[in-house]
Formats: C-alpha cells, structure tokens, sequence
C-alpha cells in the first residue's frame, strides 16, 4: 500500500487500517502465523531474480546520483544475503510462538501472585536506510510476534523495497493473514517522517536503522516510543592475559557477520602490558584483510606506520574497515572526545 502522507487525513485512515490489521492478527494462532513465515521464505527464495532484478536498478540510479560508497554497499543484494534472509524466515516459522506465554517473576508481593505475560505491541513502524533484505527480516519478526509493521524505506532502494514488499504481501494474502498487517511508505520528506513519528495514537513504536543523523532526527521528532539502533563503534578492551590470536578473531569476526556488520570492532582500548611484538603482529595480519590502522599518540610515536587518530574519532563510528587503537591503564579511562 502506498500512500501520500502529506495528507493527514490519508494517513490517518492508512494508520486505521493499520492499526485493525494489527488486532486481527493478535487473535490468530501461532502455528499459522509460523505457516505465512514459510510463506514468506518461499517467495522471497522464488522470486529471488526478480528482486535482484529490482536491485540492479537502484544500484545504477545510486552510481548516477553518486551516492557514497558506503550506502552502495548497504544497498547491494546478492543471492547470499536472500538465501540469509530467506534462512531467517525459516528459522522464525520454527521457533515456538511467544505470544500468551506467561512467565513467573522473581518476587512475589504479599497476598499476590504476580507474573508477567507476553503480547504484541501493536503497530512497529522501521525507518530504515538501503539495506532492501532487512524489511523481509523486519516483517518476519513482527509476525512472529503478532505486530503489523510500517515499512519506510529509503530513496535509494525503491525498486528493490517495492518488490520485495510485494512478495511479502503476496506471500502473507495467500496465507490468510489480515490486509495491512505489513505496509510500505516511500517516504522522501522530513516533513513525512515528522508527521509518521508523531501518530502516537496508532504507532506504539517507531525503529530508525540507518546512518546516525537518521536515528537522531527521528529521537528528537518523534513522540511515539523510539527504539533507537546503533551501528559500529564498537569497542574491544585487550587485556594482558588476552592473547593476540583472540584479539584478531574478535575483529575480523565482527566485521563479518550476517545480514551486516552493525557489531563491527572500530576501536581498541589496549592494556599498556601488551608486547609490542603481538602489537606489530596484529596490525600486519589486519593489513593483509585490508584494514586502515591509526593510533594514538604514544602508538604512533613507537608504530610510525599507524595513522593519528583525532580526539573527535573515538565519538563516532567509521563505518568501513577503519580500526583505531589506544592504550589504557583500566576500563575505567575514558577516550577523549
């Protein structure tokens, strides 16, 4: 469903149904909505040429536009990513249905019983940059856990969005699942977001994934609850008794995880007691993976080969095969800036 959010009336019926979708899908079984997630991983694994298809075409209108390399590379599908995608799906429909369960808690007020149980949260909107694969994955959780999901895909994968969406609402009519439980918004305009992110009568919660400007704007707009996401900066404290082979697996897996790297190691806080042979070791094998290795001062002056690194950079993340490293007396010394 695509709709004009200029129009608060528009949006406001579009949340509606929205909204009904998502208490008509509370009340259906756990076990079909595991069958519309194997709906879901057929189509998306079915139709996987048509939506790189779609791919290739955002990818030439992003080389035209000269989108930055790093959106590029969020934006690229290959048939590894849907076959992750589609394993994500299958792997959801499997899992026992968390909705009702009731769960004891920890203490017990006096002349009660008290216990927690799990239900849905209602309407999930996700505000997402390229990454086309992630609204699938989105989509399958919010069935799992009973949610109608607003889907707002960026700009530059409106091609691949607009398929892969289709799939899914294919996928999920022939399954009998409620019209409107997963929707599209191509939204272009601040002025879009600001008016989606403040609809706290029909949205219980809003998830912004994207570059941090993204997730910034929507926190400070938004007065539906914000799930905020955080991608890179992520930091590794190498103690003495770590060995270097430990230090290097840790990073080089972090920046190769699946669907992408959100949990990649860009900074490093060292023990001083670290030898400086495992030091030169380890930055010899990261060039050979081809990473951009800086310093601080005191690594710079004894690795010249190391970039300085600038007191503003330890803040904010590289967001591409960047490492920089520090050394520290304990984890309780901040990083400047």
């Amino acid at each position: 469903m695509l709709i004009n959010t200029s129009d608060p009336l528009g949006l406001t019926d579009f949340l509606l149904q929205v909204q009904a979708a998502s208490v008509a899908l509370s009340r259906i079984q756990g076990n079909i909505r595991s069958q519309a997630l194997k709906r879901m991983a057929e189509g998306i694994h079915s139709r996987q040429n048509e939506i790189l298809e779609a791919n290739t075409l955002d990818l030439e209108a992003s080389r035209e536009l000269r989108v930055s390399e790093l959106i590029s590379h969020w934006l690229k599908l290959t048939p590894e990513r849907l076959d992750a995608t589609v394993q994500i799906l299958k792997r959801l429909g499997e899992l026992p249905d968390p909705i009702g369960r009731v769960v004891g808690t920890s203490y017990q007020l006096e002349q009660r019983q008290t216990y927690y149980q799990l239900v849905p949260l209602g309407v999930v909107a996700l505000i997402y940059e390229a990454f086309p694969e992630l609204g699938a994955i989105a989509a399958g959780l919010c069935l799992k856990t009973a949610n109608s999901l607003i889907l707002v895909g960026s700009g530059e994968a409106t091609h691949s969005n607009q398929v892969i969406t289709s799939v899914i609402q294919e996928s999920l009519e022939d399954a009998g699942m409620p019209p409107g439980c997963v929707t599209f918004l191509p939204l272009i305009e601040e002025a879009d977001l600001q008016s989606l992110a403040t609809q706290d009568q029909f949205v219980n919660l809003i998830i912004p994934y994207g570059r941090p400007h993204l997730v910034q704007k929507i926190v400070k707009q938004a007065t539906v609850p914000v799930l905020r996401s955080a991608m890179g900066n992520c930091y590794l404290y190498w103690s003495a008794t770590a060995t270097m082979d430990l230090a290097r697996w840790m990073i080089l897996e972090s920046h190769a995880s699946t669907p992408d790297p959100v949990n990649a190691i860009e900074k490093v806080l060292i023990d001083p007691r670290q030898k400086s042979s495992f030091l030169a070791r380890l930055w010899n094998s990261l060039r050979e993976e081809g990473f951009y290795l800086k310093g601080d001062q005191t690594l710079v002056d004894e690795f010249p080969e190391l970039i300085l690194v600038n007191d503003s950079e330890w803040s904010r993340p590289y967001l591409n095969k960047t490492i920089a490293f520090r050394f520290v007396e304990n984890l309780e010394e901040r990083s400047p800036g």
